[in-house]
């Protein structure tokens, strides 16, 4: 995460959270930032637009807490867990045709 002009979406701050196991105000306490920034960050579509202090602090937080966030077609330079979402109209398809599971009868 080292490249400045790296941007965030809000589907990899969820998965980051998540991954670390934490609430959004942890996130926010650890990064410096207002639970309210957070949560607006975390709702928001696409790439995370905001200030840029914000962004930095947040993105900082979540590497020191060891999550390495990737770029569209940037390879992974360490090992462990992770979450990377392929190409958004494959992803759209897939869930499209997947049939609804059904609830087991009581």
């Amino acid at each position: 995460m080292s490249n400045t002009s790296y941007l965030i979406t809000a589907a990899q701050l969820r998965a980051a959270r998540a991954l670390l196991g934490l609430d959004q105000r942890q996130l926010a306490e650890m990064a410096g930032l207002s639970h309210p920034t957070v949560q607006r960050m975390e709702t928001s579509h696409g790439v995370i637009r905001g200030n840029v202090d914000s962004l930095s602090k947040l993105m900082a937080a979540l590497e020191a807490a060891g999550v390495e966030l990737l770029g569209n077609g940037a390879a992974s330079t360490g090992g462990g867990c992770g979450v990377r979402l392929k190409e958004i109209n494959a992803r759209a398809s897939a869930l499209e045709s997947r049939p609804v599971p059904s609830l087991p009868k009581r």
